[in-house]
Protein backbone atom coordinates (compact mmCIF):
# COMPACT_ATOMS: atom_id res chain seq x y z
CA UNK A 1 0.00 0.00 0.00
CA UNK A 2 1.47 3.24 -0.97
CA UNK A 3 1.54 5.98 1.44
CA UNK A 4 0.04 9.58 -0.64
CA UNK A 5 1.74 12.81 0.91
CA UNK A 6 -0.87 15.32 1.11
CA UNK A 7 -0.54 17.99 -2.41
CA UNK A 8 0.28 21.67 -1.72
CA UNK A 9 -0.84 24.18 -3.37
CA UNK A 10 1.28 25.82 -5.15
CA UNK A 11 2.57 29.27 -3.33
CA UNK A 12 3.73 32.91 -5.17
CA UNK A 13 7.47 33.25 -4.93
CA UNK A 14 8.28 34.67 -1.75
CA UNK A 15 9.42 38.55 -1.31
CA UNK A 16 12.87 38.53 -1.77
CA UNK A 17 12.49 42.74 -0.33
CA UNK A 18 13.78 43.78 3.02
CA UNK A 19 11.62 44.75 6.13
CA UNK A 20 12.09 48.15 5.39
CA UNK A 21 11.10 47.99 1.37
CA UNK A 22 8.11 45.48 2.73
CA UNK A 23 7.10 48.65 5.39
CA UNK A 24 7.20 51.06 2.87
CA UNK A 25 5.39 48.86 0.26
CA UNK A 26 2.56 48.57 2.81
CA UNK A 27 2.69 52.17 3.63
CA UNK A 28 2.16 53.01 -0.03
CA UNK A 29 -0.37 50.79 -1.23
CA UNK A 30 -2.35 50.19 1.71
CA UNK A 31 -4.01 53.15 1.42
CA UNK A 32 -4.90 52.69 -2.45
CA UNK A 33 -6.03 48.95 -1.60
CA UNK A 34 -9.10 49.82 0.51
CA UNK A 35 -12.86 49.52 -0.19
CA UNK A 36 -14.50 52.66 -1.45
CA UNK A 37 -16.71 54.95 0.21
CA UNK A 38 -19.20 54.08 -1.95
CA UNK A 39 -20.63 50.90 -2.08
CA UNK A 40 -21.94 51.15 -5.96
CA UNK A 41 -17.99 51.05 -6.81
CA UNK A 42 -16.84 49.34 -4.22
CA UNK A 43 -19.18 46.32 -5.65
CA UNK A 44 -17.64 46.61 -9.58
CA UNK A 45 -13.95 47.78 -8.71
CA UNK A 46 -11.22 47.06 -6.16
CA UNK A 47 -7.62 47.51 -6.30
CA UNK A 48 -4.72 45.20 -4.55
CA UNK A 49 -1.10 44.14 -4.52
CA UNK A 50 1.09 41.21 -4.25
CA UNK A 51 4.68 40.35 -3.90
CA UNK A 52 6.65 38.10 -6.28
CA UNK A 53 10.33 38.18 -5.30
CA UNK A 54 12.34 41.81 -5.76
CA UNK A 55 8.70 42.58 -7.51
CA UNK A 56 5.21 44.62 -6.41
CA UNK A 57 2.19 43.73 -8.77
CA UNK A 58 -0.47 46.33 -8.33
CA UNK A 59 -3.24 45.36 -9.68
CA UNK A 60 -7.33 45.62 -10.40
CA UNK A 61 -10.12 43.49 -9.74
CA UNK A 62 -13.47 43.67 -11.71
CA UNK A 63 -16.47 41.28 -11.61
CA UNK A 64 -16.40 38.92 -14.47
CA UNK A 65 -18.33 40.72 -17.29
CA UNK A 66 -20.34 37.25 -18.11
CA UNK A 67 -22.39 38.26 -14.76
CA UNK A 68 -20.44 34.72 -12.44
CA UNK A 69 -19.52 34.57 -9.06
CA UNK A 70 -15.89 35.08 -10.01
CA UNK A 71 -13.63 38.51 -10.10
CA UNK A 72 -11.38 39.00 -12.85
CA UNK A 73 -7.59 40.61 -12.15
CA UNK A 74 -5.87 43.05 -14.68
CA UNK A 75 -2.25 43.76 -13.33
CA UNK A 76 -1.63 47.21 -13.48
CA UNK A 77 2.02 47.63 -13.17
CA UNK A 78 5.35 46.52 -11.63
CA UNK A 79 7.46 47.81 -9.52
CA UNK A 80 11.22 45.87 -9.22
CA UNK A 81 13.59 46.78 -7.09
CA UNK A 82 17.36 45.69 -7.96
CA UNK A 83 19.57 45.49 -5.64
CA UNK A 84 23.34 46.45 -6.90
CA UNK A 85 21.50 50.02 -7.92
CA UNK A 86 18.74 50.60 -5.72
CA UNK A 87 16.66 51.43 -7.92
CA UNK A 88 12.96 50.34 -8.90
CA UNK A 89 11.73 49.54 -12.05
CA UNK A 90 8.39 50.34 -12.91
CA UNK A 91 6.96 48.40 -15.93
CA UNK A 92 3.20 48.34 -17.90
CA UNK A 93 1.34 45.78 -19.62
CA UNK A 94 0.94 45.49 -22.99
CA UNK A 95 -1.33 43.81 -25.26
CA UNK A 96 0.92 41.05 -25.76
CA UNK A 97 0.40 40.65 -21.75
CA UNK A 98 4.49 40.39 -21.54
CA UNK A 99 5.79 43.06 -19.09
CA UNK A 100 8.14 46.22 -21.16
CA UNK A 101 9.48 49.08 -19.36
CA UNK A 102 7.93 52.32 -18.46
CA UNK A 103 9.85 54.55 -20.94
CA UNK A 104 8.34 58.07 -19.93
CA UNK A 105 10.46 56.90 -16.75
CA UNK A 106 11.51 53.50 -15.90
CA UNK A 107 13.10 53.89 -12.76
CA UNK A 108 13.37 55.36 -9.59
CA UNK A 109 15.64 55.51 -6.27
CA UNK A 110 11.74 56.56 -4.68
CA UNK A 111 8.83 53.58 -4.87
CA UNK A 112 6.60 56.53 -4.38
CA UNK A 113 7.73 58.74 -7.19
CA UNK A 114 6.91 55.72 -9.49
CA UNK A 115 3.65 55.19 -7.87
CA UNK A 116 2.82 58.55 -8.09
CA UNK A 117 3.45 57.92 -12.00
CA UNK A 118 1.29 54.89 -12.36
CA UNK A 119 -1.85 56.96 -10.12
CA UNK A 120 -1.40 60.03 -12.85
CA UNK A 121 -0.67 58.22 -15.94
CA UNK A 122 -0.26 60.22 -18.10
CA UNK A 123 0.12 57.93 -21.26
CA UNK A 124 -3.16 56.17 -20.17
CA UNK A 125 -0.99 52.75 -20.39
CA UNK A 126 -1.73 51.45 -16.96
CA UNK A 127 -5.56 52.85 -16.78
CA UNK A 128 -6.24 52.27 -20.20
Amino acid sequence: MAIRKPVKAKSAPRSTLSDLQLAQVRKLFDPLCVPHADPKIASQLRYGYRLEGPAVIYYETRPDWRGGPEWMIHDVAKFRFTKSTGQWSLFCQFRDLKWHGYEPLPYSPSLAVLLAEVERDPTCIFFG
